[in-house]
């Protein structure tokens, strides 16, 4: 007998939280081991395309459910790909890995487990819910040695040899009290049928000595007529491909033909997964042969800023064997690829018709979505077209670029927009102020990405797309306050030019302001300060920093009063405060750090107590 091994802290939180969350759909567990046993099946299949001896003497892939109502136990057993030692401690005893925490932590606030667990991909856990116990006895194709996994989901498990005489994996649960209705054959058809109905192999139910009875149809869904697919049948089979327990946003199910014919039945859900900006996410899309699985690994069939997309591509134009190296390079993957992400823009389209709709998919996804305006340059325009922003022209309502251009004013022959950390910061950014007093319209850009593709799509439909900071239009207007003398202007800029040499590459008096004193920008071509704060935060120092330009508003009092100031040398000192402050002023409206923040503080405590005290 082995030594009984602990979990890891996360896994038995996790566990604690399956094992005593009340909810009524007990059923869940066993779709989930059933669709674990599909997967299974689905391994060993294409892995004897390429060694058919592994398969030797199997038989029939299926999945077989034995009830025991003398025992109270169920076991869900399957003659699929099987695992090794390796296998069960890294499937079964050290579960979700990056998403464990995510998992415990969303729990806590999350009123249905259901949920989370097709969300963080820890369905075979949820067997603890019906069983006291658990053994698993699996053995791998291929290899010599069974293995035994035990747990009563508390106090860790043990893994000892074993011996089993084919390849797969049997799941013994050891049923709670509360849970012998598991036993009931009847209850088990109903679950069978309504759930697992589209698997792809047999599903048996064992009768003991009435023999076996296979329950479900086991035909493909994919292959079937569209009407006759109920949209129950399309959202179980969703279920059973995404491992997500949502009613999915979009469905997709189409049949290509011509140069190469391949079908299709894709979702987007309604829900984002936890994982959509983890670097090591893996593709969605399963493809087969013929209906027979080759890969889930197939980086090519979908585009990464379509990586949310889950579902399943059939073709029969390519190789029954081809190896999952050849398919990276296939030339008919690159194809199916096109004419797929064709089809779900296609759809898209169709979608945004509705915002209220559309903001659903866009609130999940959208961030993500646009990467392909950078990545995508085939279908850099379309995508464009289907992407939202925050614009200076509505407070909540985001806009499109079409809506955009519907609403530009009579002369304007530019997209304006600003990027920055969050959507308040960047209304309230002083660049944004002779826009405003002109009635002009600007894009707030808030997403790591939107610094990226504004880099590529440089021109939509005939406007150049310009950072505000780059703007060659004519900001001047009317203006009938008082403005600093020139000559007096001007010595302060030089002053303020050589007092900030090591922080700012110019000064100089701007229009553009109406209500700040200064604002802190980039020469023009340049990086902006936003992207160059994205890099430093991912350690990504670049040797081509940007030269600051402080632009100074001569219109405001305070401007006023410095220029006036700097032809008394008594007053120096404090226009040199002064000044230091207003560049901090700068930088914090850019949300750059300021140099001294003490300084900062202080100077800044100071004169509000004197403007108070007088």
């Amino acid at each position: 007998m082995s030594k009984k091994q602990k979990f890891k802290t996360e896994v038995s939180k996790l566990l604690d939280i399956v094992i005593n969350s009340l909810y009524s759909e007990k059923y869940i567990f066993l779709r989930e081991l059933i669709s674990n046993a599909s997967d299974a099946c689905d391994k060993l299949r294409y892995y004897s395309l390429m060694k058919p001896e592994v398969t030797k003497n199997n038989g029939e892939f299926k999945i077989i459910i034995t009830p025991n109502a003398e025992e109270n136990t169920l076991t869900i057993s399957d003659n699929g790909i099987g695992m090794n030692k390796d296998d069960l401690v890294n499937h079964l005893s050290t579960i979700a890995k990056s998403g464990t925490a995510d998992f415990v932590n969303n729990a806590k606030d999350n009123g249905s487990v259901v949920d989370l667990i097709g969300k963080f991909g820890v369905g075979f856990y949820s067997a603890f819910m019906v069983a006291s116990k658990v053994e698993v006895v699996t053995k791998r194709a291929g290899e010599e040695q069974a293995y035994k996994w035990i747990s009563n989901g508390v106090d860790g498990f043990e893994i000892e040899e074993t011996e089993k005489e084919k390849s797969g994996t049997d799941i013994k649960l050891f049923l709670k009290d509360d849970a012998k209705d598991f036993t009931d054959t009847i209850y088990l058809r109903h679950i069978i049928r309504t759930y697992s109905d589209h698997i792809n192999y047999p599903i048996v139910l064992n009768l003991g000595k009435a023999g076996e009875e296979t329950v479900n149809t086991g035909s493909a869904l994919w292959t079937k007529n569209k009407a006759e697919i109920t949209d129950d049948q399309y959202n179980e089979f969703y279920h059973h491909i995404s491992r997500n327990f949502d009613t999915p946003w979009m469905r997709l199910h189409f049949k290509a033909e011509g140069s190469i014919e391949y079908t299709g039945l894709l979702f987007i859900p309604s829900e984002a997964p936890y994982d959509l900006f983890q670097p090591d996410r893996q593709q969605s899309l399963k493809l087969y042969v013929n209906r027979v699985f080759i890969s889930d690994k197939v980086d090519d069939l979908m585009p990464a800023y379509l990586r949310f997309v889950k579902g399943i591509i059939d073709s029969a134009d390519l190789p029954l064997n081809i190896s999952r190296e050849m398919l990276q390079q296939n030339a008919l993957i690159a194809k199916i690829r096109s004419g797929t992400v064709s089809r779900i823009l296609k759809e898209l389209k169709k979608r945004f018709e509705d915002y209220d709709d559309y903001m659903k998919f866009w609130k999940n996804f959208g961030m993500a979505f646009k990467e392909g305006i950078y990545e995508d340059p085939a279908n850099r325009v379309e995508i464009a077209e289907l992407s939202c922003f925050y614009s200076t022209n509505s407070e909540d309502k985001l806009t499109s670029l079409d809506e955009y251009i519907s609403r530009v004013k009579e002369g304007q022959t530019t997209i304006y927009y600003i990027t920055g950390d969050d959507i308040p910061t960047l209304r309230n950014n002083p660049q944004l102020e002779a826009f405003k007093e002109k009635g002009l319209e600007v894009l707030l850009l808030v997403d790591p990405i939107d610094e990226f593709w504004v880099q590529t799509l440089t021109n939509f439909k005939g406007y150049p797309i310009k950072h505000v900071s780059q703007a060659d239009v004519d900001l001047k207007f009317e203006r009938k306050e008082p403005k600093a003398d020139d000559g007096s202007l001007k010595k302060l800029t030089d002053f303020m030019a050589e007092l900030f040499k090591d922080e700012v590459g110019k000064v100089v008096p701007t229009e553009k302001l109406t209500k700040s004193p200064v604002s802190l920008t980039v020469e023009n071509g340049q990086m902006s300060i936003h992207l160059e704060r994205l890099m430093r935060n991912h350690q990504q120092q670049t040797a081509f920093a940007s030269s600051r330009i402080l632009e100074v508003n001569p219109y405001h009092p305070l401007i006023i009063k410095l220029a006036d100031s700097m032809f008394d040398d008594k007053e120096r000192p404090t226009v040199e405060e002064v000044c230091r402050l207003l560049l901090d002023q700068a930088k914090i409206a850019e949300g750059e750090a300021i140099s001294d923040s003490s300084f900062f503080s202080e100077k800044l405590s100071d004169y509000i107590l004197r403007g108070w005290n007088k």
